[in-house]
C-alpha cells in the first residue's frame, strides 16, 4: 500500500467540546503521523472553495456558517494506506449511522455536528492540503515507533 498524507479538519463542535485531543490521539495510536497541524478560524472565502463540490445543494450555507463559526484543527496526517484508514476510523457522514467505535459514532449525535472531515481520495487530499497549508507547514520526518507499525 501507499503512503498517503490527506487532511483532516477537527470541526469548531470538536474544538469547543474540548475532545480533539482525543480525536488526535486515535490517529496517532493507530500508526497514522501528524506531518502537519495548525489551529485555525475558516474564512468564509476559504469555507466556499473547500467545499465548493456541495454549493448547489441545500444544506452548503448552513455547513459554511458551521465551520466558520469557531477554530478548527487542520492536521495533515500520514501512513500507509491513509486515506481509507482514516475514513474507516471517522465513520459514516451521518453519527447515527456510523458504526460503533468509530469518532463520530462515539462523539456526535447529527450530520450538521459530525465534528471532522476527511478527504475523500487522493486528489481530494491534495487539493485540500495545498488550501490549508503551505509547503513549508508540512514537515517530513521518523518516527521512531514507525519500524514497529510498519514491514
Amino acid at each position: 500500500m501507499p503512503i498517503e498524507k490527506t487532511l483532516i479538519l477537527l470541526k469548531p463542535d470538536a474544538v469547543q467540546r474540548a475532545i480533539a485531543g482525543e480525536i488526535v490521539s486515535r490517529f496517532e495510536k493507530k500508526g497514522l503521523k501528524i506531518v502537519g497541524m495548525k489551529l485555525i478560524n475558516v474564512s468564509k472565502e476559504l469555507a466556499h472553495t473547500h467545499y465548493s463540490e456541495h454549493k448547489e445543494k441545500p444544506f452548503f450555507p448552513g455547513l459554511v456558517d458551521f465551520i466558520t463559526a469557531g477554530p478548527t484543527l487542520s492536521l495533515v496526517v500520514e501512513g500507509d494506506n491513509a486515506i481509507a484508514v482514516i475514513r474507516r476510523l471517522v465513520g459514516a457522514t451521518n453519527p447515527q449511522n456510523a458504526d460503533p467505535g468509530t469518532i463520530r459514532h462515539d462523539f456526535g449525535m447529527v450530520t450538521g455536528r459530525n465534528l471532522i472531515h476527511a478527504s475523500d481520495s487522493a486528489a481530494s487530499a491534495t487539493r485540500e492540503i495545498a488550501l490549508f497549508f503551505k509547503k513549508d507547514e508540512i514537515i517530513e520526518y521518523e518516527l521512531v515507533h514507525e519500524k514497529w507499525v510498519y514491514e
